[in-house]
């Protein structure tokens, strides 16, 4: 299959927050424990929030299909963080990872930005490392869910633009 790798535009906002849903659900308890992954999904952005964080300043660059259904992504902040980075499930294992990181890093050179960091999940962090990030630290922390404290991880990453 065919990809294009693209800006987000008005309308992706559904289908994005859609892909991550999935991503969450199918792929999490790969290394997440079911608690882990519904205080995780829980926790995340509808298509109204995707869109207030695009009209902030966030950029995000999407893999898209043949039809131009997005099936990847990556948000990129003004300051270099990068939020999200998330695949559908049908899709992994194509390289979109790592090509939304890279459309990303291009746009943050253009902007002069130094250092790219993000907080890298299990799942996500062997793709960053692809992409040259360097781990800093694990970050262990709870989400609450359901009124119940759920211990769950991720990385602190970074990688240097100069």
């Amino acid at each position: 299959m065919a990809y294009s790798i693209r800006e987000y535009r008005d309308g992706d906002a559904t289908a994005l927050a859609r892909l991550l849903a999935e991503a969450i659900a199918v792929i999490g308890p790969h290394r997440y424990s079911e608690a882990q992954v519904a205080a995780w999904g829980a926790r995340h952005p509808g298509p109204d929030r995707l869109k207030q964080r695009v009209d902030d300043g966030a950029m995000i660059f999407v893999a898209a299909d043949s039809h131009d259904v997005p099936v990847a992504y990556a948000m990129l902040e003004p300051d270099g963080h990068l939020d999200h980075l998330y695949c559908h499930p049908d899709h992994t294992r194509r390289g979109l990872a790592l090509e939304v990181l890279m459309a990303a890093e291009s746009k943050a050179r253009q902007l002069g930005v130094e250092r790219l960091f993000t907080e890298a999940s299990e799942l996500a962090r062997a793709a960053f490392e692809r992409a040259g990030y360097e781990v800093t630290h694990r970050r262990d922390f709870e989400i609450v869910h359901d009124g119940k404290a759920v211990p769950i991880h991720n990385y602190a990453m970074e990688k240097r633009l100069d």
